[in-house]
C-alpha cells in the first residue's frame, strides 16, 4: 500500500518538515471528528513544530451538511483562512446548517461576495470529491481516518488513544 504523505495543495497546520505528520480524512459533521479535534490541537500545542496536521475531506453521505461544510472550508482556504473555518465548523458543529456558513465567513472577515460565489458555483466540489475518493482507495471508509507518518492508524479517536499513538512515533 502506498504511503500517505503531504502533497501540494494540502492544508497543513504546522511545519511540513515535522517529525510526525498526521493526515486526517474527516467530515465536519462527524461527531468523532469533533471529538478528535481538541485532542489533535492539544497534541500540536504540546509538541509544537514536531507535529504537522493535514486535513483532507471525506464527507459522508449520512451527514447532510458535510459537503457544504467542506466547501465552506475550501472557500475560506482560498482566502487564507482554512484552519480558522475548520476550527469554527467544529466549534459550532451542533448548530451548524448551510444557512450559518456565510455568517461564519463574515465573522472571519472573509470577502463575503467571493465566499458566496464560491459556494453558489460549488467551486471546490471536485477537489473535495477527489480527496474523498483517494481516501477510500487508501482504506479510509469512515471518519475520522488517520494516517500517522504515512501509515494507517486503526485506533480510536479519543484523547488517550491518539496521544498514545503519537507518543509511539516520538
Amino acid at each position: 500500500m502506498r504511503r500517505v504523505e503531504i502533497v501540494e495543495g494540502d492544508h497543513v497546520r504546522g511545519s511540513p518538515d515535522a517529525g510526525i505528520v498526521i493526515v486526517e480524512y474527516g467530515d465536519f459533521q462527524c461527531p468523532y471528528c469533533a471529538r478528535a479535534h481538541p485532542t489533535l490541537a492539544g497534541l500540536q500545542k504540546q509538541y509544537d513544530q514536531r507535529i504537522a496536521l493535514v486535513w483532507r475531506h471525506l464527507p459522508l453521505g449520512m451527514h447532510p451538511y458535510a459537503e457544504a461544510m467542506a466547501e465552506a472550508a475550501e472557500a475560506a482556504g482560498a482566502q487564507g483562512k482554512f484552519w480558522e473555518m475548520h476550527d469554527s465548523l467544529f466549534e459550532h458543529q451542533a448548530q451548524m446548517a448551510p444557512a450559518q456558513l456565510p455568517l461564519l465567513a463574515q465573522g472571519m472577515g472573509l470577502d463575503a461576495a467571493r465566499f458566496d460565489e464560491d459556494m453558489a458555483t460549488r467551486k471546490y466540489r471536485e477537489r473535495i470529491g477527489a480527496q474523498a475518493e483517494e481516501g477510500k482507495t487508501l482504506g479510509a471508509s469512515g471518519t475520522p481516518s488517520f494516517f500517522i507518518n504515512g501509515e494507517r492508524y486503526h485506533g480510536d479517536s479519543d484523547q488517550e488513544s491518539l496521544t498514545a499513538a503519537v507518543e509511539r512515533y516520538l
